[in-house]
């Protein structure tokens, strides 16, 4: 079957490796899978070429917030920082509420002014990585730093509306990182439902679509993955479903056999966690057709109702 995605190239043949329950199933199947598809989606941390992933905001139907207004290369206007790691207890009441729910931008927009801090290395359970890396860009320019965080705060405003509490790793509200192992941290010390650390790649231009990364079976050191990789997994399949259905894009080309979903166990943000949690490369920074979605507000909107979708799904099963 065939992605319909906005100007995709046909994806590659897939090969049967993971279980049925695959990403192209969950866009396409109607009825009795809805409830499937509605909830299906560094440092030293990242995906295809080492790094995160991304994603984007809420649909006109969730009743979101209008897109932040976008600077000439489709970047957003700088969005106000939260005074700390964003903490945001909802008030409203939906189906998420009682829900925490950890969004992880990935990078620091100030990533590139501490090479030396957040070159250090950390424990990551299998061996040690780097604190965190400045992330990968356009080649206009467009950072992916700026991207994750414009998704993540429209991701935020989505999952509010539905009574989750919702809190960032960061909000662009500190000097560089967090790094890999206090990312984690975070997550874990929120008793978080779900974790979700969002980014962008940068693998070669013709390497298009997104791709979900899954944590393997890790027990190493201080790493034990082992009770979260079944939920990751269920957490993962529900936002790649969603994201495809949401955005039309495909998944990735380059890496997944077309499933959307990869799993390593090399990623400390993943390692170190002891909930739910998955990345989300959302499309390829250095690829002119995917970059011209990266840098679009009204794509980077329908990338966070896909995540948000995924996640809602997951935490309302």
């Amino acid at each position: 079957m065939s992605y319909a995605g906005p100007d995709f190239d046909p994806p590659q043949p897939r090969r049967s490796r993971f279980r049925p329950l695959t990403v192209a199933v969950a866009a396409l199947v109607p009825g009795a899978l809805l409830g499937w598809v509605v909830h299906q989606t560094v440092g030293g941390d990242g995906g295809g070429a080492d790094r995160q992933a991304i994603g984007a905001p809420a649909s006109a139907s969730s009743g979101a917030a209008a897109p932040a207004t976008e600077g000439s290369d489709g970047s957003d206007a700088k969005p106000s920082p939260t005074p700390t790691a964003a903490s945001t207890s909802s008030t409203v009441s939906g189906p998420l509420k009682g829900k925490v729910v950890v969004i992880d931008p990935g990078h620091n927009p100030g990533n590139f002014q501490h090479t030396a801090e957040i070159n250090k290395k950390v424990d990551i359970g299998t061996n040690r990585k780097e604190c965190d890396t400045t992330g990968t860009s356009t080649n206009s320019g467009y950072a992916e730093a700026r991207f994750t965080l414009d998704v993540a705060h429209r991701l935020r405003t989505l999952l509010e509306q539905q009574g989750a509490t919702v809190k960032l790793t960061q909000d662009d509200d500190r000097p560089y990182g967090p790094c890999v192992d206090e990312r984690a941290r975070i997550g874990n010390d929120a008793h978080a439902d779900a974790v979700v650390s969002v980014h962008a790649d940068g693998a070669g231009a013709g390497n298009r679509g997104f791709h979900v990364i899954l944590p393997g079976s890790v027990h190493s050191g201080g790493a034990d993955t082992r009770p979260i990789v079944a939920s990751s997994r269920d957490l993962g399949e529900r936002i790649a479903g969603n994201f495809v259905r949401a955005t039309g894009s495909a998944p990735s080309n380059y890496i997944g056999d077309g499933t959307g979903l990869v799993t390593r166990k090399d990623l400390g943000g993943l390692n170190l966690s002891t909930v739910p949690k998955v990345f989300i490369e959302c499309g390829n920074m250095r690829d002119s057709k995917d970059a011209a979605l990266l840098t679009s507000g009204a794509w980077r909107q329908k990338a966070a109702e896909g995540i948000s979708e995924g996640i809602a799904g997951f935490l309302e099963r």
